[in-house]
């Protein structure tokens, strides 16, 4: 019993994390300002590693775990470098 429900925990998250997905996509193509665009695009990226990591923990492959890491830190980067450039005009200084 306990191996369905995680399966069906599992399956209900992905389902929630492509909705979330959508949302951000949403946020992307109709946000007003620049800001809004950087908000969707990092809660795209967050939703897109936590969908490779709950398909990682159902398939049992380390695979998924290392993409997501690629994600996470690639993500954070490029958050902080178009914040930068929205707030200065520049990201290298």
């Amino acid at each position: 019993m306990t191996v369905m429900m995680l399966a069906f925990a599992i399956t209900a998250a992905q389902i929630m994390l492509g909705t979330a997905m959508a949302c951000a996509s949403w946020r992307i193509i109709r946000g007003t300002r620049a800001q809004d665009r950087v908000l969707g695009l990092d809660a795209l990226y967050l939703s897109a590693m936590l969908l490779l990591l709950t398909y990682g923990i159902q398939t049992g492959r380390t695979l998924y775990f290392e993409a997501a890491l690629v994600i996470a830190l690639m993500g954070f980067s490029s958050t902080v470098a178009l914040s930068k450039f929205l707030m200065r005009g520049e990201v290298i200084e």
